[in-house]
């Protein structure tokens, strides 16, 4: 067996087709060819690599330990660190870091079923992303494919410029390995330095990599079970005793889910107006207090001025917000900014945070208009 692996590169987020230059490498060959040149004679264990401009990683703290709760509650952690909605996005849950938290990937689902059906005719045997195959150790810099790829301990997994390592190098743990061929200008400051012949030969020995088929992507092995013949009856009789257990555990767990609902609503109002003694009508009584609300001063005008005054300082226009929600229970601001690049957001942090705020900055990720991320403000 020769394993083989294919790597996209990052023009496939834009335009996918079967012309489209891919790399074909093994453990003893790295080959430039076309999608369709690739596909044609493959062993039977590959594996398919996407650019990391095609995901988004982070990390997450998850409410359970529990393998078969888990991936319910991948969609409540990351939705407030994500730009799109997390209803088209594919999620992948990965290792559990030191700290606790879990990484978690997202791509467009949409996005992932176009690639594979491009190689329906023998699928991978696994999916990676190129950023996160370099070694665990330190923060892993790696050239390939005209940008930098940076992995390692940190939670994130980025394309960056060389210019762009300079705002992040002080986020990201020591040591700072950079890996690259001879010749390449190396972004500074780093601590080593390893000189490459070919990165994706490379890359693949180093064996990481979380494998993103999980959930409706996840490898089908087809078996020989289903081919043996089954009476009849039995059939029925399965179906109808799994139907009837299905709609009694969907009752019971709905109902469940309703009172926990009705419990925690009444709990928080009452927390929000302990001075209502009496509890009738929670949806015209919590309307009323809201609407007495909207007449006085609120937090967020005051947030917003604040805000204002740092994008606009010092050139700081350049950074656009994209997205404002205001959340009155947290008393924070949580905006989706755009900006030319790194180092652009940093300085947006310093300002706020001189300003008195406290600010938390999501995963960030660059895109073809610049970097974009989500910073939540207050609290």
């Amino acid at each position: 067996m020769n394993p083989t692996w294919i790597f996209l590169p990052p023009e496939a987020c834009h335009a996918l087709s079967a012309d489209l230059p891919v790399q074909h490498v093994t453990a003893d060959d790295s080959r430039a060819l076309s999608l369709a040149e690739a596909l044609a004679d493959l062993p039977a264990h590959w594996e398919l690599v996407l650019p990391v401009e095609a995901v988004t990683a982070c990390a997450v703290q998850l409410p359970t330990q529990k393998a078969r709760w888990m991936r319910q509650a991948l969609p409540f952690a990351v939705e407030e660190l994500l730009a799109e909605d997390v209803e088209l996005m594919h999620l992948a849950l990965g290792e559990q870091l030191a700290d606790g938290r879990h990484r978690v990937y997202a791509l467009r689902a949409s996005w992932l079923r176009e690639c594979l059906a491009l190689c329906a005719a023998q699928p991978p045997q696994a999916i990676r992303v190129d950023a996160d195959l370099l070694p665990r150790q330190g923060s892993q810099l790696l050239w390939l494919q005209s940008r930098w790829l940076l992995g390692g301990e940190v939670p994130w997994r980025l394309a960056l410029q060389t210019e762009d390592w300079p705002a992040l190098a002080g986020r990201c743990p020591s040591p700072c390995i950079a890996s690259a061929p001879a010749g390449q200008v190396l972004p500074e400051p780093v601590d080593e330095v390893h000189l490459l012949e070919d990165a994706q030969q490379w890359l693949v020995r180093q064996g990481n990599g979380v494998d993103l088929a999980q959930g409706e992507f996840a490898l089908r092995q087809s078996g020989h079970s289903w081919r043996r013949w089954r009476p009849l009856a039995g059939v029925l009789a399965l179906c109808l005793m799994l139907q009837w257990g299905f709609n009694f555990a969907q009752g019971w767990y709905l109902q469940r889910e309703a009172d926990a609902y009705a419990a925690s609503s009444e709990a928080l109002y009452r927390e929000l107006f302990p001075q209502d003694s009496k509890l009738i009508n929670l949806r015209a009584q919590f309307d009323q207090h809201l609407a007495q609300s909207t007449g006085g001063d609120s937090p967020v005008l005051g947030l917003l001025a604040e805000v204002a005054a740092a994008l606009q300082a010092d050139g700081a226009a350049l950074v656009q917000v994209n997205q404002l929600d205001y959340s009155a229970t947290r008393g924070d601001l949580s905006l989706q900014l755009q900006a030319p690049g790194f180092a652009e957001l940093e300085r947006l942090r310093e300002r706020l945070e001189e300003s008195g705020l406290s600010v938390q900055m999501g995963s960030a990720s660059r895109e073809a208009e610049g970097v974009s991320a989500r910073v939540v403000i207050g609290g």
